[in-house]
């Protein structure tokens, strides 16, 4: 059963990797017409991390998308690498304990 589990995790792993990496930044795709808006720099903004560590690896790949909508691209992108994870949550919480 464990060796099942095991392999039922690695699916997963890879699958989420091949979905991050799939939306991630690329220059060589700004092309298009539609620039990037608010929720696509909140998006970016919260795969930063794994875009930062493929895009040591591959060139193409960067962490901020150079065709976007301007200031409300700029604000999700912002938004999502402060918050993070629900970081800013773990914080308020953990100074609520100390109360």
């Amino acid at each position: 059963m464990n060796r099942n589990r095991a392999l039922i995790l690695v699916l997963v792993i890879l699958l989420t990797l091949g979905f991050l990496s799939a939306c991630m930044p690329n220059p060589a795709m700004a092309v298009h017409t539609h620039p990037a808006g608010f929720f696509k720099g909140v998006w970016h903004g919260w795969i930063a991390p794994f875009s930062l560590i493929v895009g040591f690896f591959n060139d193409n790949i960067r962490i901020y998308e150079p065709n976007n909508t301007g200031w409300w691209y700029d604000f999700g992108f912002y938004m999502a690498i402060i918050s993070g994870f629900g970081g800013l949550s773990l914080v308020r919480r953990k100074q609520d304990d100390r109360l």
